[in-house]
């Protein structure tokens, strides 16, 4: 799997990258106000720019969390369920978590359609809007490659947790 191995680099480079550069600005921002004067009204557009970027941070990384196990679950249930009635819940979950990625992404997709169609452009960075509803749109297909990758067997995001309870 070289070419996930690839995607899961360039989804880790981007999320460092993205942070480190929001918490920069965030930095040139403050010490901007404290001491630059004048200066801080030339860095108005820091602001809405890290919002903008946290989008990215957050749909971009839940991929990788997924990927790595790192999603809210109750995981004592799941496996006393599954033990119990011997149906293959995870596989269930993926499937469940697949279609339901598919949904939102293409929701994104319809959204971010209609708003770049609308020509909105952001008020300090003169952005078009439309990137704002992007994010979710690629955070959803990340997610939804990771369930499908789960429920095909090529991935195993539930071997951490299992590591973790022995």
């Amino acid at each position: 799997m070289k070419a996930l191995s690839l995607l899961r680099a360039v989804e880790r480079f981007t999320v460092v990258t993205i942070f480190l550069l929001m918490v920069a600005l965030y930095f040139l921002n403050v010490l901007a106000r404290q001491f630059g004067g004048t200066l801080a009204s030339d860095l108005a557009w820091v602001e809405e720019a890290v919002r903008l970027m946290s989008l990215f941070l957050v749909f971009f990384a839940v991929g990788l969390a997924l990927d790595d196990g790192r999603h809210v679950g109750v995981h004592t249930w799941r496996d006393r369920i599954a033990a119990t009635t011997g149906l293959p819940l995870r596989k269930v979950i993926d499937a469940t978590g697949l279609v339901f990625c598919i949904y939102l992404a293409w929701l994104g997709l319809q959204m971010t359609i209609f708003v770049h169609g609308m020509g909105q452009r952001s008020p300090t960075l003169n952005l078009p809007v439309f990137w704002m509803y992007l994010a979710p749109t690629i955070g959803f297909v990340l997610m939804a490659l990771r369930y499908l990758l789960s429920l095909t067997g090529k991935i195993d995001r539930f071997a951490r947790q299992e590591a973790e309870n022995i």
